[in-house]
């Protein structure tokens, strides 16, 4: 037997020091994800017409055997500032892409939500035959109120061959950075390459995210953005005052739309409403549409979506939550991963209006998960802890209770 301490380390925040027994060898074991095939039998995966070519790629960690690593919003600030936001976001659009190739290698399904007068509590699992994901998220408007988060979530990222956790982290900023990263991977198929000019309605938690994205991947000049609440509005403009492209703040949402290559919906009301109508959009627009995400809540009318090329992340989930619950599947044109395979085609010309229907999908958060796991491990973020027991004989459960 071997005695041993958790000690501090290096660019790490260790809240208490455990001590534990462990056999030798104490194994740094390098965990090795390379992509095997497809999903097991027996669990639902993707139909045969959305599969396309597999990406292989693979990293290690050095955490010991049974520690789990633990991230909390002040080590992904962290992790983010090292980073720099503008590459984390471009890193997770990679890995969205990665994982959107092979889709079918994935267990698939719609999330699990339970619906409350005030909100909505929602489990999101994703899993391929590596890694087990699930995300813990809410959807509580009035919490603002209270002087707390509408959106709060925490993820965890699991070794699929035994079933243990890897790491357990806040999930609330990664939320906002995947979904900036989603919305400009399906832009880069839906909007035209040429976009200078960015429409943002409603100005909440998630749009300074978007915004940086969409800056990331095309050469704004401008960005138009109005919100109900000006103190919102005043947010929003504060947050990017350093930013190299123009914020103009506008008195209406159509003066925010008037001449916007893209057009990014975020709203928070959990109702129907009618942002703007077709005749409000300019020929050529792309309209990302990311505030609906639960049944009864969206944002554009249903006649919109009969006269645009209508995008969704997974046709199941997307018809209960998203814009198209309002109409049904025949509107959808496409899922992003069928883009992403080459199997349907995004944007047909210069004049088209796109839009992505976006209501978060949980695949999205399978790989955040393992991109911030990856540079976690990489640049030594977050607290390792001993987080389940460590028994001499695994079959003597209630030997470790009584030691």
């Amino acid at each position: 037997m071997l005695f041993c301490s958790v000690a501090r380390r290096e660019n790490r925040r260790i809240t208490s020091y455990v001590t534990v027994f462990v056999k030798l060898p104490l194994l740094l074991t390098p965990l090795t994800y390379i992509h095997v095939g497809n999903a097991a039998t027996g669990q639902k995966s993707a139909p045969e017409s959305r599969k396309c070519g597999r990406a292989k790629y693979k990293f290690s960690h050095l955490l010991t055997r049974f520690d789990m690593l633990i991230l909390t919003a002040s080590d992904i600030r962290d992790m983010a500032r090292h980073v720099g936001l503008e590459h984390f976001i471009k890193k997770a659009t990679k890995a969205l892409k990665q994982d959107f190739s092979r889709w079918s290698s994935f267990h698939l399904s719609p999330r699990h939500a339970t619906y409350y007068p005030q909100g909505v509590i929602e489990l999101m699992p994703c899993t391929d035959n590596k890694f087990y994901t699930f995300k813990y998220v809410n959807g509580h408007p009035g919490n603002i109120r209270n002087g707390k988060l509408s959106v709060a979530a925490i993820g965890q990222i699991s070794d699929a061959g035994s079933g243990y956790p890897l790491m357990l982290c806040d999930m609330t900023l990664l939320t906002a950075i995947r979904t900036a990263a989603t919305s400009v991977l399906a832009a880069s198929y839906l909007a035209r390459s040429d976009a200078k000019s960015l429409a943002v309605i409603g100005t909440g938690a998630q749009v300074e995210f978007q915004t940086i994205a969409f800056a990331g991947h095309y050469a704004l000049e401008t960005v138009r953005y109005y919100d109900i609440d000006s103190l919102t509005m005043s947010k929003f403009a504060r947050n990017l005052v350093n930013q190299p492209f123009e914020l103009k703040p506008c008195g209406s949402i159509a003066e925010a739309l008037h001449g916007a290559d893209v057009v990014t919906t975020a709203t928070a009301a959990k109702h129907r409403q009618t942002l703007f109508t077709i005749q409000d959009i300019s020929p050529g627009t792309h309209i990302n549409a990311i505030g609906g995400d639960c049944p009864g809540k969206t944002e554009l009318p249903a006649e919109l979506l009969r006269q645009v090329k209508l995008v969704v992340e997974y046709t199941p989930q997307s018809l209960i939550e998203g814009e198209i619950q309002q109409g049904d599947a025949g509107l959808i044109h496409a899922e992003l991963a069928e883009l992403v395979c080459g199997t349907k085609i995004g944007r047909d010309n210069d004049r088209e209006i796109t839009l992505f229907d976006s209501v978060g999908f949980a695949l999205e958060d399978f790989s955040i998960l393992r991109i911030a796991y990856k540079l976690a491990t990489e640049f030594k973020f977050g607290t390792e802890i001993a987080m389940l027991p460590e028994a001499d004989d695994p079959k003597d459960l209630f030997g470790f209770l009584a030691s």
